[in-house]
């Protein structure tokens, strides 16, 4: 099986196709390599396309300590895979924790972005939101560990922002809920207490968000709540940013939307490519409503 090697030693999987201008898609923790098939498949005609599982989803390994698992091991899992294939830079798309992972990726190195596309990052973010989201993961990982993924797996996959893929393609939705299923026990739990339950909140992180000049594209679902005001928060602080918010539609967006993600997504890289994405014209947030501020 192909696989990258990362600094401390785990191996993860990754699959490719296409050939150009790279782009590495980096995924949700409901999902894993599979989850983006939708993309590899569309963007794989016209660019060279990277999908890989993250640490904890076989066949990448899976660490037995929950220490192993961190949001800068996520990031630099990322680095991992562009040097063990050999890239310098390359797009990069994540979704959720792999957003997270993305966002991170940026602010570390912004070299190795040619641009960076942030799709439904913030969960637990809000400062009246962290203690719920530090229980409800601490009860997740703990249920996980007791009843497996094939159990927990179920009840996960129609959460209130993945109701909407099930309504809309619950064909779509049941391969979701299956591959879900599928996931290691032991990477599942670690994940989420490592990773997930650990990351710093996006509202501390507003020093980096400022200084982040690589082209970003923020796109959320507008019935994926808890992403709605970070996503705003970030739109708001990092000035390289634009935001794309897709209607009637939950977390799982590239799944039950790939049409709409991918011609989002893709408008975005041809901007990038071409030059045309700039930063933010400093007048639009002047402070005026209607006239300029120097004029006010």
């Amino acid at each position: 099986m192909p696989h990258v090697t990362t600094d401390d030693g785990v191996k993860l999987y990754f699959e490719e196709v296409g050939e150009g201008t790279p782009i590495v898609f980096v995924h949700e923790y409901a999902g894993d390599w599979r989850s983006w098939e939708p993309q590899m498949r569309h963007f794989g005609r016209r660019y060279r396309c990277i999908t890989y599982c993250a640490r904890g989803y076989p066949p990448s390994d899976v660490p037995e300590s929950p220490e192993a698992y961190s949001q800068d091991r996520a990031r630099d899992d990322i680095r991992s895979v562009l040097d063990g294939l050999g890239i310098d830079a390359a797009h990069i798309v994540g979704l959720s924790m792999g957003g997270f992972a993305t966002l991170h990726f940026g602010f570390r190195y912004p070299d190795r972005a040619l641009s960076l596309t942030v799709a439904g990052c913030g969960y637990g973010a809000q400062a009246d939101k962290r203690e719920q989201f530090r229980k409800e993961t601490e009860a997740t990982a703990a249920r996980i560990a007791a009843e497996g993924m094939a159990v927990v797996g179920k009840s996960y996959a129609i959460g209130p922002t993945r109701v909407q893929f099930q309504a809309k393609d619950p064909r779509g939705w049941k391969e979701f809920e299956t591959q879900l299923c599928e996931h290691s026990t032991l990477g599942s739990a670690n994940t989420m207490r490592g990773v997930q339950a650990r990351r710093p909140s996006l509202y501390d992180l507003v020093d980096e968000m400022q200084a982040l000049t690589v082209p970003t594209l923020i796109v959320n679902g507008d019935e994926d709540e808890p992403c709605l005001d970070p996503g705003n928060f970030m739109k708001r602080n990092i000035p390289s940013s634009a935001l794309s918010v897709l209607p009637k539609t939950g977390h799982t967006m590239n799944l039950e939307e790939p049409a709409l993600f991918n011609a989002v997504v893709e408008d975005f890289l041809h901007t990038v490519e071409s030059g045309r994405w700039t930063l933010r014209d400093p007048r639009s947030v002047s402070g005026g409503i209607v006239t300029p501020a120097e004029e006010k």
